[in-house]
């Protein structure tokens, strides 16, 4: 099912752009996965309700989070929501290397 992505808000927005100068292999990864998901929402893993971090939860109010493997163990996590009863909006939270992954998810 095609969507819309979008950043979770400006900061992380930015962050992305400077990966351009900084980690231009990661930018590449994560914009080639935002056109995948663009095309597909669900073509992440999905994480089971009860699995999901309480503080994605608390912090962007989520009650579904998506997994998408980027290169060398990193991570694109993002949430499915819709804007109306047509357009599926998949909302970029974070992404992360598998170290703070496994932090994050108490592996």
């Amino acid at each position: 099912m095609e969507g819309i992505v979008s950043f979770a808000d400006e900061n992380l927005k930015q962050a992305f752009e400077s990966l351009k100068e900084n980690d231009r292999g990661l930018y590449e990864q994560i914009n080639k996965a935002t056109d995948e998901i663009k095309k597909n929402v669900f073509c992440g893993r999905n994480v089971k309700k009860k699995l999901i971090p309480r503080l994605l939860k608390q912090k962007y109010e989520i009650d579904n989070l998506w997994i998408y493997n980027l290169r060398e163990g990193w991570r694109l996590l993002y949430s499915v929501s819709s804007l109306d009863k047509i357009q599926i909006l998949a909302i970029v939270l974070d992404w992360m290397s598998h170290k703070d992954y496994e932090r994050l998810f108490n592996f």
